[in-house]
């Protein structure tokens, strides 16, 4: 495992995401079975994993907290708030005590004494451009409840308001061989103010693993399933915002310009490619899908011609397809 800098620290520039642990969205993953992927993640090199308050409603952040208990290693956890609905819609406002009840929910749900890095979940645009809930975030920051801050968005719109607010440590944006253009429009302006890039959904949710076909089948709590054309949450979220069949037939061509038959591996290398990005989180719900991830760390970096083939596939028949809030 290859480790790039946050801000004094090193993590690893594989992360693991944990959204299927909370066995919501993606199907079942039983307690077992969720310990042993991060303990498999951990043991492999890995430093660095991303969570959120509703996955699960605090399921996947309660596992982790069972976890740490059992290692001695620093391990850096990065939770997200903004999505849920207890006590009616979310939300009524973005106030400071509703933001600092919900920290203290996930602080209890990990056993952590402080949040390593706590995100807001793709709140609406005009609460990020307001910038109250950035006050507030300083100000649970001032109290030492979070040691950073920052911001998982849908847009590179919202990445660049974002990048406006004093303090942003991250940002986490859907970045992926079928979201190509964020490097051009966010990159480099969060690489001068010293912000990360956090690249989220890596494989377009299976689909640049190359391992589906046109007839391939989710179950029904399967955010593949009831998500693929954006009717519970952005597009975007799911696929890529790319249409299912469609995203087969273009993964398939982007197989055929790859070095090898690893698509997983190499399409996580495409992105490690890129040296803005400081960590890639995929998710796994088996442990052969960790071992998978992390070993694009070890790949060397794709060819020149590649990456240009690549981009070509994406300017000519990937971008106008892509749905959803981008």
């Amino acid at each position: 495992m290859r480790y790039r800098d946050f801000k004094e620290i090193k993590i690893a520039e594989v992360g693991l995401g944990t959204w299927q642990l909370g066995s919501a969205d993606w199907g079942a993953v039983n307690e077992a079975d969720a310990l042993a992927i991060l303990k498999a993640y951990t043991d492999n090199g890995g430093n660095f994993i991303d969570t959120a308050d509703v996955y699960g409603m605090g399921i996947s952040e309660k596992i982790i907290g069972k976890f740490l208990k059992t290692v001695s290693q620093d391990i850096y956890v990065a939770t997200k708030l903004g999505r849920r609905s207890d006590g009616g819609a979310w939300p009524p406002k973005y106030t400071y005590d509703l933001l600092k009840r919900h920290v203290e929910d996930s602080l209890e749900n990990l056993g952590v004494s402080q949040l390593f890095l706590e995100q807001l979940h793709c709140i609406p645009t005009e609460e990020m451009r307001a910038g109250k809930v950035f006050e507030s975030l300083r100000k649970l920051q001032q109290e030492g409840l979070i040691k950073y801050f920052g911001a998982s968005v849908e847009t590179s719109e919202e990445a660049l308001i974002c990048l406006e607010q004093e303090g942003l440590a991250s940002l986490q944006i859907i970045f992926n061989l079928f979201r190509q253009h964020v490097a051009d429009e966010v990159f480099e302006k969060a690489a001068a103010k010293g912000v990360a890039i956090i690249a989220r959904v890596p494989l377009a949710s299976g689909l640049l693993t190359g391992k589906f076909g046109e007839q391939t089948t989710f179950l029904p709590t399967d955010h593949r399933n009831f998500n693929a054309n954006g009717q519970s949450f952005n597009a975007g979220e799911t696929f890529s915002g790319i249409e299912f069949k469609e995203g087969v037939r273009l993964a398939n061509q982007i197989k055929g310009l790859l070095p090898d038959q690893r698509m997983p591996q190499w399409a996580i290398r495409w992105i490690l490619d890129h040296p803005q990005v400081t960590t890639v989180i995929p998710g796994a719900s088996k442990i052969a899908q960790v071992y998978s991830n992390v070993e694009a760390s070890d790949l060397n970096q794709l060819s020149p011609e590649t990456h240009q083939a690549l981009r070509k596939l994406y300017n000519d028949e990937i971008y106008d397809k892509i749905r959803g809030h981008f």
